[in-house]
């Protein structure tokens, strides 16, 4: 044993240390030097998961359940692989919305629902603080343990509270949580002292108890080797090593991993670390295989020294305390405070994360609310109210957890009291999970699962520990409510077998996974629910910050006044300014809010109250929006039914006139294309039969006729490959053109002059026009054209022009004029022609496929009509753009136009070339 001073020494030296880390970590913030910007420090800050349960609990359940405490932390291991596909999709839509606590996340998700942001805040309040007690009742057991004797304290319940260990640090762990986590009331700000300091508590945490297994296995027992031969000769201790010691079996190993793998997600104190605390979602990438490297190392020694208290202490001594009993069995104290110190750090870190994101929730899910609805603060600054709020709250928390010590944590164990908020927190997976990946999740469905959830576990899980430890009937649990039989909470319907824990999350998951689903799919969203549901589902396919644009009107005074009361005048002015400066607009008092700087003082307002409220206080100040000041109090009391229901409505007018629209516009389309389908047809039928007759002919011919003279058969030998070759190319533009639509063309882009390539294409291509008579006129600048782009394509571009443009040539006085030139930020290339021209009507839909331009006589020209279809999209590919104009003196001239380089500017006086 040790002196008490001692040890009050060494935990205030210890607690100082943290509070210098802290504030340290908070200066070098501030000076833009952070501390916690690596993934190293993000793993080891996520280890807040391995609490005083780890640390004690573990060892204790290891003693009694053998390799029955390591799904705890499988769960985690696996959860860990699926962290760049689920929790990254968290992150973001939290960084996205500004998202302060899983109550915000939820609420947000399902229409801003202030309803839903209060349910999951009851539920977190009541289901965490079991878990609250766990690390109280640890530490003041360890403190009794370290200051008396390794034996088994009296029972602490029995004391009075001033005389309680518990009592004073729930006081001191509510001091460090007001001091390093509710400096301001933006909630979104990262607490980055809290979180240096919570990575600290990690290390030692580990280091403590590394060195107490180190010690009890070779110092005790002269290595693992001995002390497992040991333990396998005592068949109690046998026992433990084997598959029979796992409570409920493989239905027990199965429930304990599931809820782990929730848990590390949806604790409101993991969500903290993970999303909130988040600097940077890259960070996931290490921290998922880091992370569970951790819980290996810190649970290498939990069933070695579990065995060798059992081997030393033979039952006269609490499983839970065997970390701090061995070394004081062994004379080493030095190495028992260490011990405690680690112990107190994994407690210590649990509780501060805990309460900082509990009382967030309290103040924008419960109070704020409230607050909003008492009209004798209006226009009042409630920045510091909600401050002392959160300050409050963290005080109240840690106090129910005190009070749920002293009444029931005597009873139990310490995992069996922290599997209690597991499976509360369990109930957040459906909702968040379902709101994320499924569009048809709705507000009433969310509301219906978790409220139905909530209750089950609260019936077979929560109230049965309060019969078990004397402050209910005990029949409650023997005979059930009244005597029925069918309601025995851990018996549930006649479901016996079960442990408790199984049984109470399998009819607890079975009400909020059935009442989501079900009432999801009989219920319709509103609107604002539908587009929430599509910012959260598609958030990686759209643009940060996007949303629900406000159909209203807002004088932009009034929003700074708005944030003002929330935010203090000065950093409501910085918020104001940062988000006037994203929406491009000025800051003028008397003027109109543009939409975008109304969606960025309601992304400020969620960081201090939350989306739901936020978007309360915003509807108050925007005229003619989704809603009206006078609706205000009726959103808060979710009483606007009516108003729902209309809107519904209108909406939903809206949305079967904009469909009627589109399905005549689509019809006609396809009436259109239909015919063009047919055109198309008969002309490429056409375009293959020929040349296939005139192959076919002319190779019977030769194949008859073997003594043709060898003139005659070059000839015809000429004619075959002429025929082969307007057969391919063809073929080749209709599959050219299938790989440019299906987006399989692979492009080859690079730095190029356009003006080499028009000259490039001029020289391959125009000895066709100059067979057929046609005068060439090139006329470039004298400066290059430096463009971007595919030269094969882009000379495809211009060999199609110059074909067409041959096509329509006269037979006598053709002329085909190519010229290029720079105008604007613009490259431009035309090419033009003196044949008939193209009627204005058929201009635009010259570029169509399959379309074709009759001429004079009604008839079609020669080719497939697909070569203009295949330049648009290449032309397109680049950002230009093709179309066709008169020519002077008639005729026909094509133009596209392509984006310069960066480099390239205008020049004074560049223009089209004379």
């Amino acid at each position: 044993m040790l002196p008490e001073g001692v040890v009050v020494a060494a935990s205030a030296a210890y607690l100082a240390l943290l509070f210098a880390i802290a504030y340290y970590g908070d200066r070098r913030a501030a000076a833009g030097r952070s501390l916690i910007a690596n993934p190293y420090t993000y793993t080891l800050s996520i280890a807040v998961y391995c609490t005083a349960w780890t640390f004690y609990g573990s060892v204790g359940r290891a003693a009694s359940a053998g390799i029955g405490f390591l799904p705890i932390y499988l769960g985690p291991t696996l959860a860990a692989c699926l962290w760049w596909v689920v929790l990254r999709k968290i992150v973001r839509i939290s960084k996205t919305h500004r998202i302060t606590t899983i109550a915000d996340f939820i609420a947000s998700r399902y229409g801003k629902s202030t309803g839903i942001g209060g349910l999951v805040t009851v539920i977190a309040v009541v289901g965490i603080t079991p878990y609250i007690a766990l690390q109280l009742k640890a530490v003041s057991t360890s403190f009794e343990v370290l200051v008396q004797a390794p034996a088994v304290p009296e029972a602490l319940a029995t004391r009075g509270i001033l005389a309680d260990t518990a009592f004073y640090v729930a006081l001191v762990m509510a001091l460090f949580s007001i001091l390093f986590g509710t400096r301001h009331l933006d909630a979104t700000e990262r607490h980055e002292g809290m979180v240096a300091a919570i990575a600290f508590e990690s290390v030692v945490k580990l280091v403590a108890l590394t060195a107490v297994g180190v010690f009890a296995v070779a110092g005790l027992f002269d290595g693992p080797a001995a002390l497992f031969a040991r333990a396998a000769a005592d068949p109690r201790l046998a026992r433990l090593l084997t598959w029979e010691a796992v409570p409920g079996g493989a239905a027990g190993w199965f429930t304990l991993t599931g809820l782990s793998m929730a848990a590390i997600l949806f604790l409101p104190r993991q969500f903290q670390v993970l999303v909130v605390e988040n600097v940077n979602e890259a960070h996931l990438r290490k921290a998922s295989w880091l992370f569970p490297l951790y819980l290996l190392a810190i649970n290498l020694f939990v069933l070695p020294l579990a065995l060798a208290g059992e081997l030393v202490f033979r039952g006269q001594v609490d499983p839970d305390t065997y970390v701090l009993a061995l070394p004081l069995a062994g004379g080493r104290e030095g190495l028992a405070l260490l011990a405690f110190l680690g112990g107190l750090s994994a407690a210590t870190g649990m509780v501060i994360v805990a309460t900082i994101a509990l009382s967030t929730m309290i103040c924008n899910d419960l109070v704020t609310p409230l607050l909003l609805r008492l009209r004798a603060l209006e226009g009042e600054s409630l920045s510091g109210l909600l401050l002392a709020v959160r300050r409050g709250a963290i005080v109240l928390i840690l106090l129910l957890g005190y009070a749920y010590f002293r009444l029931i944590g005597e009873g139990y164990a310490l995992v069996s009291m922290g599997l209690v908020s597991f499976a509360a927190a369990a109930q957040f997976a459906p909702p968040i999970l379902a709101g994320i990946y499924w569009r048809g999740a709705t507000r009433r469905g969310a509301l219906a699962g978790l409220a139905a959830g909530f209750a089950v576990w609260a019936y077979t899980l929560f109230l049965p520990a309060f019969a078990r430890s004397g402050w209910l009937d005990a029949g409650f649990l023997e005979t059930g409510p009244w005597g029925i039989a069918l309601l025995r909470p851990y018996a549930l319907l006649g479901l016996a077998g079960l442990d408790p824990v199984t049984h109470a999350v399998f009819w607890s998951l079975v009400a909020n996974v059935g009442l989501l689903v079900g009432v999801s799919l009989l219920d319709r969203p509103g609107p604002l629910e539908r587009v929430q549901a599509e910012l959260f589902v598609d958030v990686f396919r759209r643009r940060a910050g996007a949303g629900g644009d406000w159909r209203g009107s807002a004088r932009i005074g009034d929003l700074q006044a708005l944030l003002a009361r929330f935010l203090g005048e000065a950093r409501a002015g910085q918020a104001l300014a940062r988000a006037a400066e994203a929406a491009g607009c000025a800051l003028a008092a008397e003027a109109e809010a543009p939409p975008g700087l109304v969606r960025a003082v309601e992304r400020e307002l969620a960081g201090a109250i939350g989306a739901a409220s936020a978007r309360v206080m915003v509807a108050s100040v925007v005229q003619g929006g989704e809603v009206g000041l006078a609706e205000v109090m009726e959103i808060v009391d979710e009483t606007s039914q009516v108003i729902e229901y209309s809107r519904r409505l209108e909406e939903k007018s809206r949305e079967l006139e904009r469909a009627t629209e589109e399905l005549r516009a689509a019809n006609e389309r396809l009436q259109e294309l239909d015919r063009m389908k047919d055109e198309f047809v008969s002309t490429v039928s056409h375009e293959l039969r020929t040349p296939l007759t005139s192959i076919r002919a002319f190779a019977e011919i030769l194949l008859s006729e073997p003594e043709m003279p060898r003139g005659r058969r070059q000839e015809f030998l000429a004619i075959l490959v002429r025929e082969t070759e307007r057969l391919s190319r063809l073929v080749n533009e209709v599959l050219d053109l299938a790989r440019l639509e299906s987006g399989r063309v692979q492009w080859h882009e690079a730095a190029l002059d356009l003006g080499a390539v028009v000259r490039e294409a001029m020289e391959s291509g125009g000895q066709l026009l100059r067979e057929r008579g046609v005068r060439l006129v090139l006329r470039l600048p004298r400066e290059p054209l430096e463009v971007t782009g595919d030269r094969d394509r882009l000379t495809q571009v211009l060999l199609n022009l110059l074909a067409n443009a041959a096509k329509f040539c006269p037979a006598e006085g053709g002329r085909v004029e190519v010229s290029a030139w720079r105008e604007g930020g613009e490259a431009r290339v035309a090419v033009s022609d003196n044949g008939p021209g193209i009627p204005p009507a058929e201009r635009e839909r010259v570029f169509d496929k399959f379309h074709q331009v009759h001429d004079r006589s009604g008839h079609k020209p020669t080719g497939s009509g697909l070569g203009l279809a295949i330049c648009r999209h290449i032309v397109e590919y680049h950002g230009g753009r093709i179309w066709v104009e008169e020519a002077e003196g008639g005729g026909a001239r094509f133009v596209f136009s392509l984006p310069l380089a960066a480099a390239q500017t205008k020049k004074p006086g560049a223009g089209a070339p004379g």
